[in-house]
């Protein structure tokens, strides 16, 4: 039986936007499937080295509405719905909505980014660099993780016209 295969387009670099590519790739993988991962534009952020400082960007999510990870049962029970204009007028909202989202990670067990990447990389996932937006962003190969490959489109489109499941996120 042929091994399956899946190809994952990561085009998003905030933290919310950051899990799902990194979890579908670590499941497919232990599940069997040959996986790789190409990062372009935003994705590019998902491959620094440094991924610490992504953040979660509530203004315009409809999504977004959360509970609070702290405080007593009826504080974490209500969902906070704030208004469009107060997230993007309100200095330091995007700060403080990121701070909440990684407590709510914390508190519920779930792995970090770097800690997802990381299972990715013990599962032989193939992390690939879209080699044009690195040099459209002035990146240096040195601002990614070691093991990535820096490619062109056609050198993904080869295994993603192969692949059983191909997925843009």
């Amino acid at each position: 039986m042929e091994q399956k295969k899946l190809a994952i387009i990561a085009t998003k670099g905030t933290l919310d936007w950051a899990y799902p590519p990194l979890i579908l790739a670590s499941t497919a993988a232990a599940l069997g499937y040959e996986v790789q991962v190409f990062s372009t534009f935003y994705g590019l952020q998902l491959m620094k080295k440094d991924v610490s400082d992504l953040k979660v960007s509530p203004l315009g999510n409809p999504g977004m509405p959360m509970k609070m990870p702290f405080g007593p049962k009826w504080f974490r029970d209500i969902n906070w719905n704030i208004p469009n204009v107060v997230q993007a007028n309100v200095p330091g909202f995007e700060s403080l909505a990121t701070a909440l989202m990684k407590q709510t990670i914390a508190n519920n067990g779930v792995a970090t980014i770097s800690d997802l990447r990381d299972l990715c990389i013990e599962a032989d996932v193939k992390f690939l660099a879209c080699q044009m937006t690195v040099e459209l962003f002035g990146f240096e190969h040195s601002d990614f993780i070691d093991g990535l490959d820096f490619v062109g489109a056609a050198t993904f489109f080869e295994f993603a016209g192969e692949s059983d499941i191909c997925l843009y996120i």
